[in-house]
């Protein structure tokens, strides 16, 4: 049997589930951290609950807040932070601007999810990461949307073009290509975005949704079919990666500034990457980082 994940109605009521027995403060909203976990399956859910009471308890709160399950799921989502990885001067750098790069495409593509969050420190296996969250649960994704994508994807290799010259750029964008070309690749073969290729499915998949999660796949094209499929590729790829330089030219300044604010903060909000577009600084309550008084309830 096999069981889809909850949508945004069914996580809020997990989420209400697993809160029973956690001293929550008053700005914990569920609907909020509903819609901000797509994909997240009941088990996430409740390892994301536990996970923020661990955290409250670590920074002696009596009271578990939003900080909290949004550090905690940002750990779910991103991996775990990896501060003790000791990162040069210069790969920090280089991170800044590549993510920087990602991010102010991500703004200004035609069609995109809401920036969650920007990091420089290192993740899982990631050196840095931008993150983005839909506004609600996503079905299927649009012609316009998936281009959007493409162009984000490549910004970050752009921008270490742009800023370290071309014989300086690294490797760190090796889960971009792989993603976009993933990506593209689907556009073309299996959801008909190819005017030369029309609207056709080219080399089936059939997948078992079993626990082995065996997938047989079989060629039913040609060689020459294969090589437009190629070319058709390497056309959105190198389409989006037009975009990126279009956008990053144009943005310099923006680019140039949030790479500055990720120098400085390390890890900026949505909301905080746009104040510092806008010229101003990040405004951040330290009050909830801050543990409560003997004397308070």
């Amino acid at each position: 049997v096999v069981v889809p994940n909850p949508d945004i109605v069914g996580r809020e009521k997990i989420l209400k589930v697993h809160v029973r027995n956690v001293p929550l403060a008053p700005n914990v909203d569920l609907k909020v951290i509903a819609r901000g976990t797509p994909g997240f399956s009941g088990a996430d859910l409740m390892n994301l609950v536990n996970e923020s009471a661990l955290m409250a308890a670590r920074r002696n709160k009596r009271l578990v807040t939003m900080a909290e399950f949004e550090d905690a799921k940002d750990k779910i989502m991103m991996g775990a932070e990896r501060r003790s990885s000791a990162m040069t001067q210069a790969e920090k750098e280089l991170t800044a601007y590549h993510e920087a790069g990602h991010a102010i495409l991500a703004l200004n593509v035609p069609s995109a999810d809401p920036l969650h969050k920007a990091t420089i420190i290192p993740r899982g296996r990631a050196l840095g990461m931008v993150m983005q969250l839909p506004e609600g649960d996503r079905y299927s994704m649009s012609y316009k949307y998936m281009v959007s994508r493409l162009a984000i994807m490549m910004g970050g290799r752009v921008a270490e073009e742009f800023k370290f010259g071309k014989e300086n750029i690294t490797s760190g964008a090796s889960s971009d290509i792989e993603q976009a070309t993933k990506l593209a690749r689907a556009m073309v073969t299996r959801w008909g975005f190819s005017d030369k290729l029309g609207h056709v499915a080219y080399g089936d998949n059939q997948e078992e949704v079993f626990l082995g999660h065996s997938v047989a796949r079989t060629q039913n094209i040609s060689e020459e079919t294969a090589q437009i499929i190629d070319a058709e590729v390497r056309r959105l790829i190198d389409d989006a990666y037009s975009t990126a330089k279009s956008v990053l030219t144009k943005k310099k300044k923006e680019w140039i500034a949030l790479a500055q604010g990720l120098l400085e903060y390390e890890t900026l909000s949505g909301e905080e990457i746009k104040q510092l577009i806008a010229g101003q600084k990040p405004s951040r309550d330290l009050g909830d980082d801050t543990p409560p008084s003997r004397g308070s309830a």
